[in-house]
Order: structure tokens, then C-alpha cells, then sequence
């Protein structure tokens, strides 16, 4: 399976979503399997005629003869995903960048109390109007999908949590970020969990995880890479092992980090 990574052609959205892309229905397909690792998106997946099974950390994706579509939302997971794919149904995955989701409901308060929603009612419309995209041709589909978007889109005020999430992206101890805005520690706890569905720490520790897969490309080797987020060499190796089940040198060595989206298959 070549899925096309899109990234938003409009500059608004770009604020708020990372990018997205379509699987098309395909009957003549096998089965195809990968790994997803942790990131600190907001992933919104909608499937046409789904019947979906979650085990642990596997998930089974194949075609159901009732007709149905179903929107599920992922705001946080700590280990990979395996998905899945009996067979290629009709999908649209959307990765909303950290806070961008919330600028696309009325109520957020809900969104990330559970690390995983299924059947979630992302807006009233939203599945309809994924049956109708889903029916055009594909060089259709992105244009219709980001008019759809934008014609949801309410700006909210996010300031404050939006420089409190700057912060954790540093290397400034999360007790001096609070004191630096103010807050307790147990407050800036629930109030980033509240907006982000994840705590600091665990936000912090996936970012940096991310940003080794992203200057992996110009490291000439492991020690160099430890060296940007991370205290030292251990520390980099046992993050990379809490998040990916296997160490730095196994996991570069089985994916391709030229990639716009870092999957491994298997």
C-alpha cells in the first residue's frame, strides 16, 4: 500500500492540521500490515463500511456487508500500534497538530478524556460529508475535504496553554515552567492534559522522541543523535525503547526516515 501524505494546501489550516490522507475501497488487495508509533497529534480516522476489532495494541480493519461508517478518534497511545488490513476499505485519517482539534468543535471537554474513542461525533454532518468525498475521484477528495474544514473552523483563544506548550517543548524543567506562569504543578498537570490528553512529561519524552527520528537524517551516529534532546546516550536508548519496543539501532535500520510519515511495515 503507497498511501500519499497530504499535506494542507491552505495556509490556515496548516495551523491546525499536520496533514491527512485517503485509502480507497480495493477488493483485490491482501492483507497489509504496519506499525504506528507515538506522536503527539490528535488523529481522526473515518472508515466506510467498517468492522473493526482492538486487542492489546493490534487493530483489525476489514470490510463489513452492513452498510455503515464509522468516525473514531485517537488522542494518545504510549506503545506502537499494529493496524491491520484485511482488505482496503474507504478511509480519510486526519492528524490534527497539538490544540488544532479543538478549534474545530464547540465542546472539547470531552475529546481527550478517553486516550480512544470510537463511533466519536466529530461534528453532526462530518460522517455524511465523508460519503460524499469518499465517492469522488481522488484529485477531488483534498480540495472537497479542506472546504469542508474550513467552513468549521472557530479560532479560539489558546494563548496561555499554547506558551506553556512551547515551554514543555524545551529542555526547562516543567517545575520552573509552572513557577515561570505562575501555576502549581499539579495545575499545569490537569490544564495540559485537559487541552493536549496527555501530561507533560509524557508529551515531552514523545517530542523528543520525534525530533530523533527528524535529525536522524544528518546525525553521523547514535552518540551525536542522544546529544540533541537527551542527557546522554542511556537516556536516549531507553526512551527509544519505552516508546518502540526495540532500540535506536533496530528501529533506523527497518524504516525509511525520508518518509513525510514514519511507518514501519511489517
Amino acid at each position: 500500500m503507497n498511501l500519499d501524505f497530504y499535506q494542507p494546501k491552505n495556509e490556515i489550516l496548516k495551523k491546525y492540521i499536520d496533514g491527512y490522507y485517503f485509502i480507497s475501497k480495493d477488493k483485490t488487495s491482501g492483507s497489509i500490515q504496519y506499525l504506528t508509533f507515538p506522536n503527539n497529534f490528535c488523529i481522526l480516522t473515518t472508515n466506510e463500511d467498517i468492522n473493526v476489532e482492538i486487542q492489546n495494541n493490534e487493530v483489525t480493519i476489514k470490510s463489513s456487508p452492513d452498510k455503515n461508517i464509522m468516525t473514531c478518534v485517537v488522542s494518545r497511545y504510549t506503545k506502537p500500534i499494529k493496524i491491520h488490513y484485511k482488505e482496503l476499505i474507504n478511509e480519510v485519517t486526519i492528524y490534527f497538530k497539538p490544540l488544532g482539534i479543538s478549534h474545530f468543535l464547540s465542546d472539547s471537554k470531552t475529546i481527550f478524556s478517553e486516550s480512544t474513542i470510537l463511533d466519536f461525533t466529530f461534528m453532526p454532518d462530518f460522517n455524511d460529508k465523508m460519503i460524499e468525498i469518499f465517492s469522488l475521484t481522488k484529485d477531488k477528495q483534498s480540495q472537497e475535504l479542506e472546504d469542508y474544514l474550513l467552513s468549521k473552523l472557530q479560532v479560539k483563544d489558546f494563548s496561555f496553554i499554547e506558551k506553556i506548550l512551547a515551554d514543555i517543548e524545551t529542555d526547562e524543567k516543567i517545575e520552573e515552567i509552572a513557577l515561570k506562569h505562575q501555576i502549581s504543578r499539579q495545575y499545569l498537570n490537569k490544564i495540559f492534559t485537559r487541552h493536549i490528553g496527555k501530561s507533560p512529561s509524557e508529551y515531552r519524552k514523545i517530542h523528543r522522541f520525534r525530533n530523533s527520528i527528524l535529525k536522524q537524517k544528518v546525525s553521523k551516529n547514535f552518540s551525536e543523535l542522544s546529544q540533541y534532546d537527551f542527557y546522554d546516550q542511556s537516556h536516549f536508548i531507553r526512551n527509544f525503547k519505552e516508546l518502540t519496543n526495540s532500540n535506536p539501532q533496530i528501529f533506523f535500520k527497518n524504516i525509511d526516515t525520508k518518509k513525510d510519515n514514519i511507518w514501519l511495515f511489517v
